[in-house]
């Protein structure tokens, strides 16, 4: 007898449909056909035990297992249900069509089912495709709930799943609950009214905030670098719909989105180890996963110390910055992740941390200086917006008692300053704020007057400064104008651009 089973294989952020076949005939084998990987012929095991465990009988009979199409490469234990589930149906022990249902879930030998990778790009795929509903482990059940036109069916092991196919339990779709998600939206701790001083450095913030530009700070240890930027999630605008869908696809792969748990409604915020390899920052693999660069997506990507990276981690993320997506080409296929992330970066301005000052004779020499800084690439720098300098705080402003702008208060003007660029961009696709920025809509956007460009003629004069960096100057100068309702970029607003650029110079390491 031959029952067709159906599931999904997850590449990239995409699921690709995978129909497994299942023909019992005459003889006593097990064949496992359709390029499966080792998890998967494992599979065999898995649901031999479970049945022993949970009251079903395996068909002494021989059993073929087909994973078509035969030319995608099966990975992972999430195929165990959906081929236990059609040896059911073609040995009589499920006795309705299977047909109408796509199943996914991992078995354990007791016959429970354990969470699977992927769960919410799965489900968008069953419902194109017109299923009648989604059979998957419980716990990924609210993860996929919200996706809606398709019945979501949360179970528990084995018994549960037969007993649903066969009408003798019913079990009511799992409904999308507001309530979990607003349990995982976490009120921030940590808030920038803690901050003592650094007002310079806080408006810059704001800036990169109500723009989405990257950033760097530098200042000696002990500045509040890390402080700083670890609040900087605080005043981001709240993720919206379309937006948290993303972000939770992207999680859901990685297996980062927790047992029972709903959409991801904060804004990540990665904050990877200067060791880390180019591989696990940017995404690969032999079986490619998305790395902390697309992790980040929709929130931040935050490196500490950024000459302590290796020069090639570094570089690979020029590309990304760029494009806000992570290609990744293998022999047989090629995947792509989203990257939209905004960087933030922080370093010391020396290798001893300070400030280099030539009246000191205990200060790093010049030279010394000057190839610490250029670890870091020119065309990397390039594409930060924002450079900004970390003075160490004064003993008075640590002692005094006064309260900093609480970032609710902060968050306000930045969602107003974004609430512009929105409408501005509202007929413009994959444009929602001044970072991402075309040149054809820099032009369009950010005139500036011929005052103006004599200051930006002069800066660039002087610091000698790429044409990248001319673009970059024109958009913070059009989110600084934004936060100040001015319809025209002002000199004024170019100035203050102009001065966030203080590590630009002649001579940058290319």
């Amino acid at each position: 007898m031959l029952v067709k089973t159906y599931g999904c294989a997850v590449y990239g952020i995409e699921a690709i449909p995978i129909t497994v076949e299942i023909n019992i005939g005459k003889g006593i084998n097990f064949f496992l056909v359709g390029l499966p990987d080792s998890a998967v012929k494992e599979s065999h095991q898995r649901i031999k035990a479970a049945f022993a465990n949970s009251g079903f009988k395996f068909p002494r009979k021989e059993v073929t297992v087909n994973m078509a199409p035969a030319d995608i490469r099966k990975e992972g234990s999430a195929y165990d249900l959906t081929i236990a589930v059609g040896i059911l149906a073609a040995s009589n022990q499920i006795q309705t069509d299977v047909s109408d249902y796509l199943i996914m879930g991992e078995l354990s030998l007791d016959g429970g089912l354990r969470p699977i990778k992927g769960a919410l790009p799965i489900a968008i795929k069953a419902k194109e495709m017109g299923y009648k509903g989604f059979i998957l482990p419980k716990q990924n059940a609210n993860e996929v709930s919200i996706v809606e036109g398709l019945s979501i069916y949360g179970v528990e092991d084995i018994t549960e799943v037969v007993d649903l196919l066969n009408g003798e339990k019913e079990i009511s779709p799992t409904s999308y609950d507001v309530n979990v998600d607003c349990e995982n939206a976490e009120s921030y701790a940590i808030d920038f009214s803690d901050v003592k001083g650094q007002e310079n450095v806080k408006r810059a913030l704001e800036i990169a905030a109500a723009g989405g530009h990257n950033i760097l700070l530098v200042g000696p240890p002990g500045s509040g670098k890390t402080m700083l930027a670890k609040r900087l999630p605080s005043i981001l605008p709240s993720l919206t719909v379309d937006e948290a869908l993303e972000t939770t696809k992207i999680h859901s792969v990685a297996g980062l989105v927790g047992a029972n748990s709903g959409l991801v409604m904060n804004r990540p915020f990665r904050s990877p180890h200067h060791t880390v390899s180019d591989v696990a920052l940017v995404g690969g693999g032999s079986n490619p996963k998305p790395g902390e660069i697309s992790l980040a997506h929709n929130g931040i990507l935050f490196l500490d110390e950024l000459p302590e990276y290796k020069r090639q981690v570094l570089e690979v993320m020029r590309q990304p910055l760029e494009d806000r997506v992570v290609s990744i080409s293998r022999a047989k296929m090629s995947v792509q992740y989203p990257a939209g992330f905004m960087l933030v970066a922080s370093m010391n301005p020396s290798p001893s941390g300070n400030f280099y000052d030539p009246n000191d004779p205990n200060a790093d020499p010049e030279y010394m200086v000057k190839r610490y800084l250029n670890k870091i690439s020119g065309p990397l720098m390039d594409r930060i917006d924002l450079h900004i300098e970390v003075p160490v705080v004064e003993f008075d402003e640590l002692t005094n008692k006064t309260k900093g702008e609480a970032s609710k208060e902060i968050r306000l003007r930045v969602v107003k300053t974004r609430s512009v660029q929105e409408e501005r961009f509202k007929n413009v696709n994959g444009v929602h704020y001044n970072a991402q920025l075309t040149a054809k809509l820099i032009e369009e956007h950010c005139e500036i007057c011929e005052t103006g460009k004599a200051i930006l003629k002069n800066a660039m004069d002087r610091l000698g400064l790429s044409a990248r960096s001319y673009a970059r100057i024109l958009k913070v100068s059009r989110t600084i104008a934004d936060m100040e309702n001015s319809e025209k970029i002002l000199p004024q607003h170019l100035a203050e651009a102009i001065q966030y650029r203080s590590l630009d110079k002649e001579g940058w390491a290319a």
